[in-house]
C-alpha cells in the first residue's frame, strides 16, 4: 500500500449539491446509512450498536431501518466481535465493527494483526478481508487511562492495515465510505472531542481518497503536520500566529497509514521548517515516524530541527486539570512555532 501521487485537494469533498451543517456523528451516521444501502453483503456488528444506536449515537436508527440481521448487537467480547468479522470478510461479506473505545482494541489485537492484516498475504490474494473497524479515541473529557487513548502507534507497525484519522465531519463521512468500499481491513479512529464538532456536509454519496493528506490552510513559513483533534488545535494556533506575521501550513494527514509522505515532504521543503503534533506520547510513535521521515528527505532545506509535539509519557489521569497539563494544545503548537522561527 503505498499513498497515492494525485493532486493534494482541501479537507471535505467537492460540493456537488447543497451541504448541511452536520455534526460528525451525523456525518458517520449518514454514510453507514448510504453504504447500507449499497452494499447488500455490509452489516453492522459491534457492543449496544442497536436500539442504543451505540455509546456515542453513531449507529443510531439503523437497527430499526435495516433489521437485527444487518445491525447485530453481540456480549461485550471485543475477540468476538473481530474474529466473526474477519471470518465474515473472507467469505464475501463487508462488516464494519464498533469497538465503543480504542483501548479495548487490545482484547482484539491478535485478530486484527495476526488474522485481518495478514490475510491477503498469507493466501497468495485468495482471500482478503474488507473489514472497517471503527473505533472512539482520544483523551480530553476525563475519561481516564483506560478511556483516552490514542492507539494508531500500536498498529503503525503492521504491514497490511490501513489506519484513517478524519479531523472533521466532511472527511470523516468521505473517509469511511472509502475505507468500506476498500478491500484492505481497515482501523478507523474517531476522536471522541470531535464528534459534536460541525462543518458543511455534501449529503450525497461521495468518497474521500484514502492515503492522501490535505493542506488545511496554505502558509510560507512553518509546516504543522498532524490528524485528528490536532488539526483544529494546529488551525487555532495558525490563526493567532498570523496576527504575529508568522505564516504556517496546516497538513492533516487524513490516513496514518499509509501516510502522504509526498505532500508531508513538499510542504516542508516550501517552508522550510516543521513542527509534528501528535495527542499520543512521543516516544516511538506518529510524531517519531513523521519526525524521522522529515530530517531524511527534507535536512538539506530545513532551516533548523523538527519541531515535536506530544503529550507526556504517562498514564491519562481521570482529572481534567491533570489531563489537560499533560496534553498538547493550541498555546503550545504556537510556542513550539515560535521557537521554530526563532522567536521563543
Amino acid at each position: 500500500m503505498t499513498a497515492p501521487t494525485e493532486p493534494h485537494p482541501k479537507p471535505g469533498p467537492r460540493k456537488t449539491r447543497k451541504t448541511r451543517k452536520t455534526s460528525m456523528v451525523k456525518a458517520l451516521n449518514g454514510a453507514l446509512d448510504l453504504a447500507m444501502e449499497r452494499f447488500p453483503e455490509m452489516f453492522l456488528i459491534g457492543e449496544s450498536i442497536g436500539e442504543l444506536g451505540g455509546d456515542f449515537g453513531v449507529t443510531r436508527r439503523l437497527w430499526a431501518k435495516y433489521g437485527a440481521d444487518r445491525v447485530r448487537d453481540t456480549p461485550l467480547s471485543e475477540a468476538a466481535i473481530i474474529g466473526t468479522s474477519v471470518g465474515a470478510a473472507m467469505v464475501g461479506m463487508r462488516p464494519v465493527a464498533e469497538i465503543m473505545f480504542a483501548d479495548f482494541l487490545g482484547e482484539c489485537y491478535d485478530q486484527i494483526v495476526n488474522n485481518a492484516a495478514k490475510l491477503h498475504y498469507m493466501f497468495d490474494g485468495q482471500f482478503s478481508a474488507p473489514l472497517v473497524i471503527r473505533t472512539a479515541c482520544g483523551a480530553g473529557f476525563g475519561g481516564g487511562p483506560h478511556h483516552s487513548q490514542s492507539v494508531e502507534g500500536w498498529f503503525m507497525n503492521i504491514p497490511g492495515i490501513v489506519i484513517v484519522a478524519p479531523s472533521n465531519p466532511a472527511d470523516a463521512k468521505g473517509l469511511l465510505l472509502a475505507a468500506i468500499e476498500s478491500d484492505d481491513p481497515v482501523l478507523f479512529l474517531e476522536h471522541k472531542a470531535l464528534y459534536r464538532s460541525r462543518a458543511e456536509v455534501d449529503p450525497g454519496y461521495y468518497t474521500v481518497p484514502l492515503g492522501r493528506a490535505a493542506v488545511a490552510r496554505e502558509g510560507t513559513d512553518v509546516t504543522v503536520v498532524g490528524t485528528m483533534r490536532m488539526v483544529p488545535m494546529a488551525l487555532e494556533a495558525a490563526a493567532v500566529l498570523a496576527g504575529e506575521g508568522i505564516s504556517v501550513e496546516v497538513v492533516d494527514l487524513r490516513t496514518i497509514r499509509p501516510y502522504d509522505a509526498e505532500t508531508v515532504v513538499e510542504s516542508v521543503n516550501r517552508t522550510g521548517r516543521a513542527v509534528v503534533v501528535n495527542e499520543a506520547p512521543g516516544t516511538g510513535g506518529l510524531g517519531a515516524e513523521l519526525s524521522a521521515r522529515i530530517h531524511e528527505e527534507c535536512f538539506h532545506r530545513l532551516s533548523g530541527p523538527v519541531g515535536r509535539v506530544d503529550a507526556l509519557d504517562t498514564p491519562i489521569p481521570f482529572s481534567v486539570p491533570l489531563e489537560n497539563a499533560i496534553m498538547p494544545n493550541p498555546a503550545i503548537i504556537a510556542d513550539a512555532v515560535r521557537r521554530q522561527m526563532g522567536r521563543s
